[in-house]
């Protein structure tokens, strides 16, 4: 009968229970690495003040929480779109018809994503912007749920779900950012 060392200096017979122990240990490092934010890297995020200057670009880590965080934090209407890549029915969020002078940020982590100056009416029923204030705090991703391909568009700091993009939008970019309110929240500008 051969006997080996485990990882606490025991003998014991071969050292299968102490394979399992390390690529177990393994397993659970990996997912609390993920879990803490530390799989997705950092991220380059555009700051802004409450008068919507530009901070500079700075190296934040993806902020990642668990569900029940993001249930604890969120509206269910909230939790629905913005982390489950839901829709507000048209007409519906609270935005869609403000015309107040500010900053629209991200509901769940505060990241400057709109600036009223490129907000318009696209008589959609859902707030609608010829673009983002910083091409760095949006991601965009492709999503053919529905039957059709289309480009979504989410926080590119926490990952929330926003709304969509499209093509048929005014003039200078031709785009149009329609985003649901409830994925957002309105800060009035500050004076500078």
């Amino acid at each position: 009968m051969s006997f080996t060392k485990n990882f606490n200096g025991d003998q014991s017979r071969g050292n299968s229970l102490s394979r399992r122990l390390f690529i177990v240990g393994l397993g659970a490092v990996s997912s609390a690495l993920s879990y803490k934010g530390w799989a997705g890297g950092p991220v380059r995020i555009e700051k802004f003040s409450a008068a919507g200057k530009s901070e500079g670009v700075v190296p934040l880590s993806k902020i990642v929480k668990s569900e029940a965080e993001w249930r604890a934090q969120l509206s269910a209407t909230a939790y629905h779109v913005a982390r489950q890549s839901g829709t507000e029915n048209a007409f519906s969020g609270e935005y869609a018809a403000n015309h107040a002078d500010g900053l629209y940020r991200c509901v769940c982590c505060d990241t400057a994503l709109y600036d009223s100056a490129t907000k318009f009416e696209s008589g959609t029923g859902w707030p609608s912007f010829w673009k983002p204030i910083s091409r760095l705090n949006v991601a965009q991703s492709d999503d053919s749920s529905l039957g059709m391909r289309r480009d979504a568009i989410s926080c590119a700091l926490c990952d929330a779900h926003l709304g969509h993009v499209f093509d048929d939008g005014p003039r200078p970019t031709g785009l149009r950012y329609c985003m649901n309110s409830v994925s957002l929240h309105f800060v009035a500008r500050a004076k500078s």
